[in-house]
């Protein structure tokens, strides 16, 4: 497959595949003329790699996961994604029940809402932490 053929059938733009070439996690077989050839099997690579993208992991990460001969996974890595993302999805499942919680309150003013204030109060701890005592 030539690279305008790989580009279209993984969505992603030549740059980009040209750059993964460039850090080792793609290969080119040849060349036609002046584009790069690919192997069918690019595509699943290409997967792979935007499957690793979206769980947070580096390009090195991936890189260091595959192989001409396959895949190797990374198991403890994996696992520790794994448990980021646990951690993450607690926190989004906090923040959209605060905004269900938000909207549908009936107190006269989200400020005389308890639980509104102990979301706000979690809130702030969360995201201002000095990095020294005042």
């Amino acid at each position: 497959m030539d690279i305008g053929k790989v580009a279209k059938a993984s969505g992603l733009p030549t740059s980009t595949l040209r750059f993964y070439e460039e850090k080792g996690l793609i290969e080119s077989i040849g060349r036609n003329g002046l584009r790069r050839v690919f192997s069918p099997q690019v595509i699943n690579t290409l997967a792979l790699i935007s499957l690793g993208r979206n769980v947070g992991l580096s390009l090195d990460e991936i890189g260091a996961m595959l192989h001409p001969k396959g895949v190797h996974i990374d198991r403890p890595l994996l696992l520790s994604k794994a448990d980021e993302l646990d951690k993450k999805i607690t926190e989004m499942t906090a923040m959209r029940d605060g905004l269900r919680h938000a909207a549908a309150c009936q107190a006269p003013s989200h400020a005389e809402c308890p639980k509104f204030l102990r979301l706000l109060n979690i809130a702030g701890k969360k995201r201002y932490r000095p990095k020294r005592p005042l």
